[in-house]
């Protein structure tokens, strides 16, 4: 054992200390700069929603899709084909060219998941049972995504979105204080941002008022109304030229009146798809419909290229930024609706945050004056390695962005007295070799030794415990168990090398003053 003065021990002890400070001062401070732990919704309050995806709509939007890539393909290859309609759950129409058979056979065996029925050379397309399920997992799936993707564009702070059950999405906005900001959250969590480019019917445009919508289903088109004018409808082929999926860019601009709009890209196939359309439909009307509204149905003047548009409605400035959000992170292939909705208060946070704190402190003090008592300057020299610990489980929080729930606080006060654990277990193990004859400076490496495999093991199979419960437990058992890992590894760095390094700096004075109750709390027996 090294004669006292540095060593690398305490070395690794001191960087440690000085990253676990200076990381966690900027979350003690509040500061704008630096790296900060966020509190989760049941310490600063805010929105918790339970919502269910109707993944059964996921289904007729993909019906929809090969209903347009149908007609897409027949268009683009000048191939004949009659009453091509939506029907439930399925695409038919007749194909007039015997001809393009093989062709048409050919386009609709790349793609994946369809069962193709003819009859003679009417077709009936539908999916596949396994399709079916597989396009309800992506829908849920995408659900996840696309709402975690808008709530961070939204500016929200640590947002947990999460998957529940077979098809519920867990929510939880931390820091939603006003009505207001929950009301926004809510609607643009909400909104489909389904954008779709559409024609109107140009011989029945004039009957949008008069005609049901088992009438215009006959002739396979679709009424929707208008966004800014409830009382105004549109008549438009219920097969849509083009969809947000297509869609790259969103963004805020102003037209001619200073007026809010939202002015989108689409990529190499949208664009194409799009220019095609207008350059064969000069004179008649494009609508533009979101989330099934029409915002507007311009006249096309002339074949429109580059593969951009507008869409112009009224919108006030937060508005079209919650439209172009939406737009941007892709819209939802299937509707979320509401199940459950609670408002966690601010109030009842702080009262947490103070519950925990006083646990924290209350509990901290009492295994410090019991290490001090019991152990004498062993127990302080413990004491220190504690308050590394509890620095250096901030300062790797803080430096991940995680956040802190009251389990996670649930965690730290655990990782109070599992820290100290492995100085109890040295130190005992060093009394027993001083009762044994053993001089201090065997004492000490023996004492270390000999408790390894015994900390090793307790820390091990908490550490197993920890990342268990990590993998298969919710938003609030993560955080548990983030924090019971984090502690775990930093008490196995202070307590094992932290506190050693100490011993070995120290051993000189150790030696010369052999005042066994005062640096262990033990009187020595024997020689």
């Amino acid at each position: 054992m090294n004669k006292g003065g540095l060593n690398y021990r305490l070395v690794i002890f001191f960087l440690a200390i000085v990253f676990g400070v200076g990381l966690s001062l900027p979350t003690f401070l509040q500061t704008e700069k630096g790296a900060k732990i966020s509190l989760g919704l049941d310490l600063q309050g805010g929105l918790y929603m339970l919502l269910g995806v109707k993944t059964e709509e996921a289904i007729k939007s993909k019906i929809k899709s090969i209903a347009s890539s149908v007609k897409f393909y027949t268009d683009d290859n000048d191939v004949i084909i009659d009453a091509l309609k939506i029907q439930e759950e399925s695409v038919t129409f007749t194909l007039l060219d015997g001809d393009e058979e093989k062709n048409l056979d050919e386009m609709l065996a790349k793609i994946d998941g369809l069962q193709v029925e003819k009859n003679s050379l009417n077709y009936k397309i539908i999916l596949s049972e396994l399709e079916k399920e597989s396009v309800k997992e992506y829908a849920i799936n995408q659900a996840v995504e696309t709402i975690r993707n808008r709530l961070d564009q939204f500016g929200l702070a640590e947002p947990n979105v999460a998957r529940q059950g077979e098809d519920k999405i867990l929510v939880e906005l931390p820091g939603i204080k006003t009505g207001e900001d929950e009301q926004r959250a809510r609607e643009l969590i909400a909104k489909a941002a389904h954008l779709q480019l559409m024609a109107v019917d140009e011989k029945r445009a004039d009957r949008a008022l008069s005609m049901s919508e088992a009438e215009a289903r006959e002739y396979g088109d679709v009424i929707l109304e208008d966004a800014r004018n409830p009382k105004q409808r549109h008549v438009l082929k219920e097969i849509p030229i083009l969809d947000g999926s297509m869609l790259t860019d969103a963004k805020v601009g102003f037209d001619q009146m200073n007026q809010p709009v939202i002015n989108f890209a689409l990529n190499t196939e949208g664009a194409k798809i799009f220019g095609d359309f207008t350059a064969k439909n000069v004179g008649n009307h494009l609508a533009i419909v979101l989330d099934e509204k029409v915002y507007s149905a311009p006249v096309i003047r002339e074949r429109i290229g580059g593969g951009s548009g507008q869409i112009s409605g009224g919108f006030s400035i937060e508005e079209a930024r919650d439209v172009a959000i939406a737009l941007r992170s892709g819209a939802l292939l299937a509707p979320v609706k509401l199940l459950e909705k609670r408002s966690v208060g601010p109030s009842l946070g702080q009262d947490s945050i103070n519950a925990s704190m006083i646990a924290l402190i209350s509990g901290f003090v009492i295994v410090v004056i019991f290490m001090v008592i019991y152990y004498g300057l062993a127990g302080i020299i413990a004491n220190i390695a504690l308050i590394a610990n509890l620095f250096i489980v901030l300062a790797v929080m803080a430096l991940f962005g995680a956040t802190l729930t009251l389990p996670g606080m649930a965690g730290i006060v655990l990782t109070v007295g599992m820290a100290v654990d492995a100085n109890v277990i040295i130190n005992e193990r060093i009394r027993e070799l001083f009762r044994q004859g053993s001089s201090i400076a065997r004492a000490i490496e023996h004492g270390y030794a000999n408790a390894m495999s015994a900390i090793l093991d307790a820390n091990i199979t908490t550490l197993i415990a920890s990342v268990v419960l990590y993998a298969y437990g919710t938003g609030p058992i993560k955080g548990f168990a983030v924090t019971m890992s984090i502690g775990i590894l930093a008490s196995m760095l202070t307590a094992i090398l932290g506190t050693h390094g100490i011993y070995q700096y120290l051993l000189p004075k150790i030696e010369k003053s052999k005042n066994l109750p005062l640096w262990f709390g033990i009187k020595r027996e024997g020689k």
